[in-house]
């Protein structure tokens, strides 16, 4: 992995190719490359390090000829190091095919013998060359035949594009578990891992499902199983615009975002909260309503800040809906042997809707008799497709590698579904009517809370040199502090720790000298007393206290250093606010140290490998 774009049609390719990846910028890579067919030759140009990089080449060094049907990628290295052999495209060793590849193939160490057994030579570690290899042996002039029968013998996941020299308008490209979308043109085509590169050009849009290919030329495409069945696809209108994706006048993605919650949320609720009638309008769900009302369990399944997300989830579905629910790793999930009863119900978080982990977790569930639900922010992925039903974000695309404001979204909705439930439980319509006026402030509360963004970032100046931090919250904001940790880490490469405040002395209090920063969700609640209580043990040890606390609390300023506050709200709603300063916090250590916000070292925007 991590981008993929393709053209066929009648323009120049290089430059719509290079424009493209640098869309694909956010998603996180350390090599990229690019292939045109010119003259029945595939010409091959790869860099390491950033999309600048091979453009810079191709300008002074190493042009290429102008091609009008070609391939690019951005790879995130997962099979041999970043290095120039290593980037993709790769071409078989007769240069008669050209692949590029998001995924895995599995058994590509059995497969490389083969090949090699045939006499074929390697010139790079990657998996991927294999698969470039395997087309290449079996392609004798019929390319969509060659990728079907190397498909069936390569195990794993990929989004692939093939080439070959001796067809020159003609592109084969499939997918099973890693996305591939294909934007629909005037006598042009463009194909792409993520719609962020295929908008500027159309918004008219195919989507891919697993084991299905496309044969596409100037002229037309049709589309297949990869054991040759054809199948019709319904072209779409990608939901976002290229404004939305657009930098406008913010030094960074990650701010950008974050400052767009307010309106993120608004969007996110729109047309979800009938305050006249008094109930939640969840049209994604309205017909499962039955199944949830009856649920006996529910479990939520994600990755990263998703899963943080799940366990505030877990504890708005059991304290509203009152349904047991747990969270579960996606990675962990399908590799132990889940019970799945009769009246479970699995959820399925995901901002991008392709993350490989939760979408292999949501297969096991579903195969094991699970109801399947998704809370997805893009629309038309993979896990939207798969899921029973479900309920998107709508907050708008996010960019920055680090989630901020698809967070909140999926915090809201989860709000949303255990509200949704719990009026046709056991909740009376007065408390429903104080959770609907109390959404309904959020996004002018958010506003307030990130107008604090100078004077976080002048405590930040004081921390930044800090290589340790600790996070602490209890119940609701326990998960909070797990994501506030996350956000340092990401964007900072400082260590910190998210824990409850309660199970710091079990162990942790250790690690806490002079000057440490520690970060307490200390918001008034059930559990302020104590969480009070928690910060004097660590101020008794040198600590030094930055506090997240509720307009109003005048008594935190005298045991806190420095104050972050946030207006007061029901508490399981809390998160909405309370994490924004750590967002804040995060993003203003990164760029105090001279990090790369948007694009934070190894981590890639979408994990579409396990």
């Amino acid at each position: 992995m991590c981008g993929i774009v393709a053209y066929v049609g009648r323009k120049n390719a290089q430059s719509l190719l290079l424009e493209g990846l640098k869309r694909l910028e956010y998603r996180g890579y350390d090599s990229a490359g690019i292939c045109v067919n010119h003259d029945h030759q595939l010409l091959v140009r790869r860099a390491v390090g950033r999309i600048s990089v091979l453009e810079a080449a191709l300008e002074n060094v190493d042009r290429l000829p102008a091609g009008h049907i070609g391939m690019a990628h951005t790879r995130w290295a997962t099979h041999g190091a970043p290095t120039e052999c290593n980037a993709h495209p790769h071409t078989d060793d007769k240069r008669r095919v050209a692949l590029v590849h998001n995924g895995i193939i599995e058994n590509y160490a059995p497969l490389k013998k083969f090949l090699q057994e045939k006499g074929h030579t390697f010139s790079s570690q990657t998996d991927t060359e294999v698969l470039a290899m395997l087309v290449g042996h079996f392609y004798k002039g019929d390319l969509a035949k060659a990728v079907q029968e190397a498909l069936n013998e390569a195990r794993g996941t990929y989004g692939i594009a093939v080439m070959a020299a001796d067809q020159p308008e003609t592109m084969v490209v499939a997918r099973r578990g890693s996305p591939l979308i294909i934007g629909v043109g005037k006598d042009e085509y463009i194909v792409a891992s993520d719609a962020a590169a295929i908008v500027e050009h159309t918004t008219q849009v195919i989507y891919l499902n697993d084991n299905e290919m496309a044969v596409i030329t100037p002229g037309g495409f049709k589309t297949m199983t990869i054991d040759d069945v054809p199948v019709n696809k319904e072209v779409t209108e990608v939901e976002f615009s290229l404004e939305q994706i657009e930098l406008g006048n913010y030094p960074h993605f990650m701010l950008k975002e974050i400052f767009e919650q307010p309106h993120a949320i608004e969007n996110c609720l729109a047309g979800r909260l009938d305050l006249q009638e008094g109930r939640v309008v969840l049209g994604g769900i309205a017909n499962m309503a039955r199944e949830l009302v009856r649920a006996r369990r529910i479990i939520i399944t994600a990755c990263g800040t998703a899963w943080h997300a799940g366990l505030i989830g877990e504890f708005l579905l059991e304290e509203l809906a009152k349904i047991p629910t747990e969270v579960e790793y996606a990675s962990e999930f399908r590799y132990r042997n889940p019970i799945i009863e009769d009246g479970t119900i699995a959820v399925a978080i995901s901002q991008s809707g392709e993350t490989a982990d939760t979408l292999a977790a949501l297969r096991e569930a579903k195969d094991r008799g699970a109801i399947s639900l998704g809370i997805i922010n893009v629309v038309g992925s993979t896990i939207a497709r798969e899921t029973d039903a479900g309920i998107y974000l709508h907050v708008g695309p996010e960019i920055g590698v680090a989630s901020t404001k698809a967070f909140c979204g999926q915090i809201v909705v989860e709000t949303l579904l255990a509200l949704f439930i719990a009026r046709r439980k056991y909740m009376s319509q007065a408390v429903l009517n104080e959770f609907l006026n109390a959404l309904t402030r959020i996004p002018q509360q958010m506003q307030r809370v990130l107008e604090q963004s100078d004077s976080i970032k002048n405590v930040v100046g004081k921390f930044v040199h800090r290589e340790n931090w600790l996070f602490l919250g209890r119940g609701v904001n326990y998960p909070v502090a797990l994501e506030g940790a996350l956000k340092l880490k990401e964007i900072s490469y400082i260590h910190a720790e998210g824990l409850p405040a309660a199970e710091m002395k079990h162990g942790p209090i250790a690690l806490i000298s002079a000057g440490m920063p520690a970060v307490f969700v200390a918001t008034r609640g059930s559990q302020y007393e104590k969480l009070l209580g928690n910060i004097q043990e660590v101020k008794a040890r040198g600590g030094k206290i930055i506090a997240v606390a509720t307009e109003g609390d005048d008594h935190i300023r005298d045991v806190a250093d420095h104050v972050f506050f946030v207006p007061e709200i029901i508490e399981p709603l809390q998160p909405l606010l309370t994490v924004l300063p750590l967002q804040l916090l995060a993003y203003h250590a990164a760029v105090a140290r001279g990090c790369n916000v948007d694009k934070p070292r190894n981590l890639a925007k979408s994990v579409t490998v396990e």
